[in-house]
């Protein structure tokens, strides 16, 4: 239809002619007095040409009174028509009144729209570049997504700049009183740098984009390999397309969950990195919370309180801010990828293809396949390890009630070791590479050859073998349930199992006798524990009741010969009715090795304090606990010092009942014992009766206290079983 416009050379209520456009007040009493169409038959539409005013630009501008013409039609035909007799004086004047202050409003809008810069800047920066231009509202400006702009930042215009701050932050109105000019500020510094706005735009979008792809390859096991990085990942393919295809909100939306959720995505795999590191597995997110509380306890006893609450404090930033940039950068990217989607849709396309050619031919480099599904795999990996671990605890219940000498009597249980004082020892990370690894083996091999030879010259024996632990790196308790009960205990969920069974251990077979008094030295214990009385232990000495006033090395709360020295003193050398059979945990050879104990004057041990000068002269725990060389070094020393410990206390108070058994509750951490390190321990039961060792013979264990490299291998859970029957035990099962 044709288009109805004033001149804008108009005359005001004085007669003075104004040039250009008329002050609003102005032009809104104009407009007002202007009939409107649709008004009375007597009255004559505004058919005024429009013409550019003096000075103008010569560029078409928008023609409002189009726009005003269809609103005011719209206007008219949802007015109520008038009751009977409204063709009065009265309702026409009602009426004209009416259609001529629509008109005014609708105009006075308009005006702004199209003279003001800034309003004219606030549509733009509302515009969604996701809409087609079919959706924009009347005289909004069309730009199109794919098309170049020279006055851009990143590849965007400024609207479109604007209009991605408007979809992130809001709008204006819901801004803090200073967003706005800082907005402006933004827009004028990219106005005024264009080159640096450019590449600042790019590098950002460039990051954002390579932290993606770095997240989604991220592995979950410390293998950090280039080839790693250079992969190409479905799940990123798959996350273009979506992203792509929606509409702004959704969009939107999608892609802060997608980005929060690849964040703990990444920050599982790096508790997982963290775990093969230290325990050998991957973190179990059902089970392995509660081992957050101890590790920030060995934080406090290696690094102090200082320190703990540091690591604690960077632990829980890593923790908020990883998926906070992951979620940014997805969105980001998102972004530019809807700004872009042909040439989005053209990349995807194309590496698809590749990613689906390198799938067929099972294309490789460095032993990885150059098509990845990681995210995916790890996702199924640990959706399974959920169902696993939920189907084990039911299974591992049944498990632990089947006892192989459950049911056996008191008089069958270890009939040709009565009358021997038994010691069961556990040597804190004592493991198979300390005695095969090239850089610790020389000194600990060198102290295992000699302690025999003078064990030897005592008079003691000694056997020893490998046995595969439950554990690695840590959690020594599941080392020991699994070794005293002769059960698989690899996680917590099954040592609160087992524990709270009545499945027999070593030292409750000893007691179930009623031949043996039982107890449990045990320096590393500083709390309740509970699990005293499933070992069958008549009495348990902790930290605070073996008399020490020396200081505390590291995690380390006393040396291992003060603790032997006490537990001579307070238990083994009392006069009693029955022989003792009895539980020492050691100590001085946990991480973080460092400072480490010297041996002194057995009888100058007093209460620990002589050890004040060796703990101060001793390395200091943060220049070990990063270093891989010093912590192997470390470690062997204090494997050296725990095996001298021992083999000098039995020298020293053994006598012809003594049997002790001693061995490795697991290996140590991977920087120590390496990435691919087995769980192996060595064993050893050393006795002066030859017949003690003659029970054994059919084991084909090495003589003395160094296994052979090629000496039986077994399972730590087969030794409860294979010793109560190598000394006479006869079984009677339960629970089957």
């Amino acid at each position: 239809m044709p288009l109805n416009t004033r001149s804008p050379q108009k005359t005001d209520k004085a007669g003075a002619a104004t040039d250009g456009a008329l002050p609003k007040e102005a032009e809104r009493s104009e407009t007002a007095a202007e009939p409107s169409h649709g008004s009375d038959a007597g009255s004559e539409p505004a058919t005024e040409s429009a013409a550019p005013a003096p000075g103008s630009s010569a560029e078409p501008q928008p023609d409002a009174a189009s726009v005003t013409e269809t609103e005011d039609e719209a206007t008219a035909a949802r007015a109520p028509e008038p009751e009977s007799g409204g063709d009065s004086a009265t309702g026409r004047a009602a009426k004209a009144g009416t259609e001529a202050g629509t008109e005014a409003d609708i105009a006075q809008a308009e005006a702004a729209c199209a003279d003001t810069p800034a309003a004219t800047e606030s549509n733009a920066a509302t515009a969604d570049p996701d809409t087609p231009l079919a959706d924009t509202e009347p005289g909004a400006a069309a730009v199109d997504a794919d098309a170049p702009a020279s006055d851009s930042v990143d590849g965007r215009t400024a609207a479109e700049g604007d209009s991605d701050a408007a979809a992130e932050g809001g709008t204006d109105a819901g801004r803090p009183p200073g967003a706005r000019p800082r907005l402006r500020r933004l827009r004028d510094w990219r106005a005024d740098h264009p080159v640096a706005a450019r590449v600042i735009g790019v590098t950002v979008t460039a990051l954002a984009g390579a932290l993606v792809v770095a997240s989604l390859l991220l592995p979950n096991k410390p293998d950090f390999r280039p080839t790693v990085f250079l992969r190409i990942p479905v799940e990123a393919l798959i996350g273009a397309v979506v992203l792509t295809a929606l509409p702004r909100r959704p969009r939107l939306i999608l892609a802060w969950l997608g980005g929060i959720v690849l964040g703990a995505l990444t920050l599982l795999s790096l508790l997982d990195i963290g775990f093969y590191q230290y325990l050998g597995r991957g973190f179990n997110v059902i089970l392995d919370w509660s081992l957050f509380a101890d590790t920030y306890a060995y934080l406090e006893d290696t690094l102090g309180g200082t320190g703990a609450l540091g690591a604690l404090a960077a632990v829980i930033v890593l923790a908020l801010f990883i998926p906070a940039v992951s979620a940014l950068s997805v969105v980001r990217v998102s972004n530019v990828m809807a700004r872009h989607r042909a040439a989005t849709t053209r990349t995807v396309l194309v590496l698809s293809m590749v990613w689906m050619t390198f799938t067929a031919l099972g294309l490789q480099v460095s032993g990885m396949q150059l098509a990845s599904d990681h995210i995916v795999t790890l996702l199924q990996a640990r959706a399974k390890n959920v169902r696993t671990t939920l189907h084990d605890e039911r299974e591992f219940t049944r498990t632990a009630q089947a006892d192989k000498f459950g049911n056996t009597p008191a008089s069958q249980l270890v009939p040709d070791l009565r009358g021997k004082d038994m010691i069961f020892t556990f040597i804190e990370s004592y493991g198979r590479s300390a005695v095969e690894d090239p850089i610790m083996a020389p000194g600990v091999d060198k102290t295992l050859d000699a302690s025999t030879k003078a064990l030897d010259r005592a008079g003691f024996h000694a056997k020893s073998g490998w046995l595969t632990s439950a554990t690695y790196g840590g959690s020594s308790w599941l080392g020991h349930s699994t070794f005293m009960s002769g059960l698989w205990v690899d996680n917590q969920q099954r040592y609160r199992t087992v524990t709270a069974s009545d499945h027999l251990t070593l030292t409750e077979a000893f007691k179930k006798t009623g031949a043996w008094d039982t107890v449990g030295i045990m320096p590393g214990v500083q709390k309740g524990w509970p699990e005293a009385k499933w070992y069958g232990l008549d009495k348990v000495r902790n930290a605070f009741q073996l008399g020490y006033r020396g200081p505390k090395f590291s995690w380390s709360t006393m040396p291992d010969q003060f603790t032997l020295e006490q537990f001579q003193k307070l238990e083994h050398s009392k006069k009693r009715d029955k022989p003792l059979a009895s539980f020492v945990i050691l100590t001085s050879s946990h991480q973080p090795w460092a400072p480490i104990p010297k041996m002194v004057d057995w009888d100058q041990l007093g209460d620990g304090s002589i050890f004040d000068a060796i703990e101060k002269a001793g390395t200091k725990p943060a220049d070990v606990i990063a270093n891989s060389t010093r912590s192997k070094e470390g470690y062997g020393e204090s494997v050296q010092y725990s095996v001298t410990a021992l083999t000098q206390w039995l020298e020293r108070y053994g006598n012809d009942n003594t049997v002790l058994v001693f061995l490795g509750d697991h290996q140590p951490i991977s920087r120590v014992s390496g990435n691919n390190a087995s769980r192996d321990v060595p064993c050893s039961i050393v006795a002066k009766d030859p017949k003690v060792l003659d029970k054994i013979a059919d084991w084909g264990w090495t003589d003395g206290l160094r296994p052979a490299h090629d000496a039986p291998v077994w399972k730590m859970s087969s030794f409860r079983d294979r010793f109560l029957t190598a000394y006479g035990s006869t079984p009677h099962p339960s629970g089957h």
